[in-house]
């Protein structure tokens, strides 16, 4: 919900790159549904950092989500189209405040009209082959990378993961190091 305003301090452009956060975490036996203690501490955490930034957010969010793999297909047409990040921040909003489930209805018309988007074009597109391979594709790079979480940065070939390492992310793009800066 923050990187657009890092995109306009820093100059830096964001690429984002929908994938199945959901098949890595079950191929490594993570899931917070199944550690009660480990969901517990993820939603307050969620709570805190909302907080910190200004974003309405309290109880929770339906979880485990049911259409998480069709809202992530819609993210990849948006990729493809150069929306995926307003329909992120839609959905997720509609997911976290309204508690609207992502990939279900209402959010997912609701979220793509928002943004200025034909759900009877988008939701289709997002069931066909082409972008079903795209997201296998996209899971498959993430796998590589190494992500096991989501948000995940990569800068510069280094993983930074979870929303507490973006200025890191930024700092290692520009730089190459989180050390501080040497003199000339």
């Amino acid at each position: 919900m923050r990187i657009d305003r890092v995109e306009d301090m820093t100059g830096i452009r964001f690429v984002w790159r929908p994938f199945s956060v959901k098949d890595i975490m079950i191929e490594m036996d993570n899931r917070p549904g199944s550690m009660p203690t480990k969901l517990a501490y993820l939603w307050r955490d969620l709570h805190r950092r909302a907080e910190m930034y200004g974003f309405a957010f309290d109880g929770e969010a339906p979880y485990p989500l049911r259409n998480f793999d069709l809202a992530n297909r819609v993210a990849i047409v948006g990729a493809r189209e150069g929306w995926c990040a307003d329909y992120v921040r839609a959905t997720y909003r509609r997911w976290f405040v309204e508690r609207q489930e992502c990939g279900a209805e209402p959010n997912l018309s609701y979220s793509l009209r928002e943004i200025g988007e034909d759900p009877h074009r988008v939701i289709p597109l997002a069931g066909s082959d082409e972008i079903a391979a795209a997201y296998r594709a996209a899971t498959g790079e993430a796998r590589k990378l190494g992500i096991f979480g989501a948000p995940t940065f990569v800068a510069r070939g280094e993983v930074f993961w979870g929303d507490d390492r973006l200025e890191d992310a930024v700092t290692w793009h520009q730089r190459g190091t989180l050390g501080a800066p040497r003199a000339p």
